[in-house]
């Protein structure tokens, strides 16, 4: 299958290396030229994944257009804040790209302002092309390396293209499932980073692997709750774009968002933490996101008021426990 890859980030990178060792026809769109100039000449990404030889097999575009042309899935593989953006580039060159079958949301994040998810800014764009969010516990420098990984390809139909699309994506290294619930599997991936980065601020103020377990078993709930309030389905966030993300992005040593919150427990400063910045922390933007859809909305969120409160309203982590150990006293399941 042909794979054309729009974004040469870490995760867009690591995918066009999975792709191509599976044998498929990759091609990576880096949104700078001087970054594809660099990829091209280097044959690593040193910037985002270094330490992973770019084989030559591996295509390199210095312009959307050509590589479109003979593509039949283009992955989004951009931040969730340019997704737009890059939604508008592609839509620019997608009539002379006949053989499109799917477009495919790698980002974990809302749109600000329109509460958009990925797949959803896709659907304005490209009106009468399926659109599909493949999410997951992904670290991208173990998708590089070539470790065991499962992810979810969702979308709201079930079509032969999913099907197949799904098929070449998997490999002996790399398990691939399907979902009907796209909502839910973005909505997943975009709650997980806000409290990983929680997560973070946990493990910055050496609160102890008690305090830990319970701050995710709550994030949880509350992500469940969230998530079928908005409109999906209660299962998804038990899975893999849900409790399994939540899981490894609040745990690894590689994951942003918990590093950032790690950071922050540590005494750091957001502002100085995102100065100079060359990767994306999306739990960031998105928190922000989400406080704002659910105040509009009238939805509780405990631990993600919180996590706004600590990034945009300068609070301290430890006044952030105060207030959720000092709550109201309460039965752990709402029907109970």
């Amino acid at each position: 299958m042909n794979f054309c890859i729009v974004g040469a980030g870490a995760w867009g990178t690591a995918m066009a290396l999975h792709l191509n060792r599976l044998g498929h026809v990759v091609t990576l769109v880096p949104r700078r030229f001087e970054q594809a100039l660099t990829l091209s000449s280097d044959r690593e990404n040193q910037d985002y994944l270094p330490g992973h030889r770019l084989p030559l097999s591996l295509q390199i575009a210095h312009e959307l257009k050509p590589a479109l042309m003979e593509a039949e899935v283009v992955m989004l593989a951009c931040p969730s804040h340019g997704m737009r953006e890059t939604c508008r580039a592609v839509a620019d060159n997608l009539a002379a790209a006949r053989s499109v079958r799917l477009l495919v949301s790698l980002a974990k994040g809302l749109e600000k302002g329109t509460h958009l998810t990925s797949t959803q800014v896709a659907g304005e764009l490209f009106p009468g092309y399926p659109a599909a969010a493949l999410a997951g516990p992904t670290s991208a420098a173990e998708v590089a390396e070539g470790k065991p990984t499962a992810m979810v390809l969702a979308a709201t139909a079930d079509f032969a293209e999913l099907s197949a699309v799904q098929a070449a994506i998997s490999g002996n290294r790399l398990r691939v499932y399907r979902s009907h619930d796209v909502l839910g599997v973005e909505l997943g991936g975009c709650l997980k980073n806000i409290y990983a980065i929680a997560a973070g601020c946990s493990d910055g103020l050496g609160l102890g692997d008690n305090a830990k377990a319970a701050l995710l078993t709550r994030a949880l709930a509350e992500m469940v709750r969230l998530g079928t309030a908005l409109g999906a389905n209660a299962d998804t966030f038990y899975g893999l774009s849900g409790f399994g993300d939540l899981v490894a992005t609040s745990h690894g040593a590689w994951s942003r968002n918990r590093s950032f919150g790690e950071a922050i427990g540590k005494g750091e400063t957001v502002k100085s933490l995102l100065t100079g910045r060359k990767s994306v922390v999306e739990g960031y933007r998105t928190s922000a996101s989400f406080y704002d859809w659910c105040i509009s909305i009238g939805l509780e969120a405990p631990i993600l008021n919180q996590v706004y409160e600590i990034l945009h309203g300068g609070k301290d982590p430890g006044g952030a426990l105060n207030s959720l150990m000092s709550r109201d006293l309460k039965a752990e399941n709402r029907e109970a």
